[in-house]
């Protein structure tokens, strides 16, 4: 017994020995450093939420978010921030590189954060919500928009009689003030940037006390940061981030996919391919390689269409373009292709609710593929009505004017070789074996049949 326990013992020692320097490498303080770099979309959402998701396994002494953005989808920004404010490690914005910009969304998302730092060039505001719908806009057709807007602006800076507007904007300026409030910044100034979209300097936005220092690198950032007191998830936290190593986590091929195919206009073109592929492998069953990468385009449009706040209507008459269409390149008719052509056009420019930046429609796109589309239907319809005046390749009709050879004959009545087979065959007019003939009719599986030089005298005179 007594051995037994001292055996024990020593196992036990042996596993503190072993795996206590693991431990304390597991234990060393980090800092982890995430770049959101371009629009804000459901790529940078889920990019976000993954960070701070592996900054909490590895109890990260904080989390640096880069960001360089003009802005993007507030469904996304407001993700990012409830990701954010929930966060049980703090997260320290920081807009950078110099010549970078927190423009837009990047201004809220920079507010929710426990600490906000800019570095020396870059700038941060035009926080102003963009118009909900509507057409993407017309070459040269920004003046007259700013000579309505001049023309029309009421107090707070906002259009008058846009009663939407007015719900988005005093929406926007309760979250950033909201924001504000809880991270002690200047709320004055965010309403301001979402009314007015008035911009700030790194300089001046620490003038103003919309961030908390400027900081020219991540070295730097961390030294300005230790010593501060933020509120995570509700409880008081002094940072410690002097000396700290930074680790950037890179996106996955996941989140670079995403980013891709939730541009909008990517998302209609792969819906199109999608389409087409597997109208074209009906059309000829046993391709299946166009069925395959049909399915798949039209699978990941989709899936980029639910990311997005898109407007059903514009989605439904873009199906509905692209039916008549196809029915148009089977069943010409005209009308059908120009009221394709018109269905799809104008669901494209709708399909998006609100035109963030980064995500809007561009005609470059929407005219380019309507174009495409129509054209399509309209050769596959020429193709089709030429293939209606070639004669028929199949059935009876195909044995109309084919040679045959007499095997037997007898009076009226006889058998012949026609297109390899033997039928048999009839006669309106005395034929003799050895004569050259040629079918003129079938009926019950008999041939009519008559001399061929007949045929060319008949033809000739």
């Amino acid at each position: 017994m007594t051995f037994a326990r001292v055996a024990l013992l020593a196992a036990a020692f042996v596993a503190v020995a072993v795996f206590s320097p693991f431990s304390s490498a597991g234990s060393e303080r980090v800092a982890l450093s995430v770049a959101i770099d371009g629009a804000i979309g459901p790529a940078s959402s889920r990019q976000l939420e993954e960070a701070l998701d592996a900054a909490a396994k590895r109890d990260a002494s904080v989390l640096i978010l880069q960001l360089d953005t003009p802005g993007g989808l507030v469904t996304s920004m407001r993700e990012m921030i409830a990701d954010i404010l929930a966060s049980p490690v703090p997260v320290i914005g920081y807009v950078a590189p110099a010549g970078g910009h927190a423009a837009s969304a990047g201004t809220y998302i920079l507010y929710a954060t426990h600490v906000a730092a800019m570095a020396p060039g870059t700038n941060l505001g035009a926080a102003t919500p963009v118009e909900i719908g509507g057409l993407p806009s017309l070459p040269g057709g920004e003046k007259d928009d700013q000579k309505d807007k001049s023309d029309q602006k009421s107090q707070g800076g906002r259009p008058a009689g846009d009663a939407m507007m007015a719900k988005v904007t005093n929406d926007a300026v309760a979250l950033i003030r909201s924001l504000a409030e809880l991270r002690g910044r200047n709320g004055d100034w965010g309403e301001k940037a979402v009314r007015e979209a008035a911009s700030l300097s790194a300089n001046a936005a620490l003038q103003e006390h919309v961030i908390d220092f400027v900081a020219r690198d991540t070295t730097e950032l961390l030294q300005l940061a230790d010593g501060r007191t933020v509120d995570v998830a509700g409880k008081k936290v002094v940072l410690a981030t002097k000396g700290l190593p930074v680790e950037t986590l890179e996106p996955g091929w996941f989140i670079r996919l995403l980013g891709v195919v939730t541009d909008p206009n990517v998302a209609v073109i792969l819906m199109l391919v999608g389409v087409y592929g597997i109208v074209f492998e009906f059309t000829s069953p046993g391709a299946v390689a166009p069925g395959v990468i049909g399915t798949l385009c039209l699978v990941l449009g989709l899936y980029a269409l639910d990311l997005l706040p898109i407007n059903y209507t514009g989605l439904a008459l873009m199906l509905l373009g692209l039916a008549f269409l196809v029915i148009e390149a089977f069943n010409p008719t005209v009308v059908l292709g120009l009221g394709g052509v018109a269905a799809f056009l104008f669901g494209a420019a709708m399909l998006l609710r609100v035109e963030g930046p980064g995500f809007a429609m561009s005609w470059a796109v929407i005219g380019p593929a309507a174009a495409l589309t129509l054209g399509l239907a309209l050769l596959t319809g020429t193709y089709v009505w030429a293939a209606r005046k070639n004669p028929p390749r199949v059935g009876g009709e195909a044995m109309r004017g084919q040679p045959a050879e007499i095997l037997d004959w007898q009076g009226t009545e006889g058998h012949v070789l026609a297109l390899g087979e033997r039928w048999r065959a009839k006669a309106d007019e005395p034929i003799a074996a050895g004569d050259s003939v040629e079918v003129t009719d079938i009926s019950d599986l008999v041939l009519t049949v008559r001399k061929r030089d007949a045929a060319r005298n008949g033809a000739t005179q």
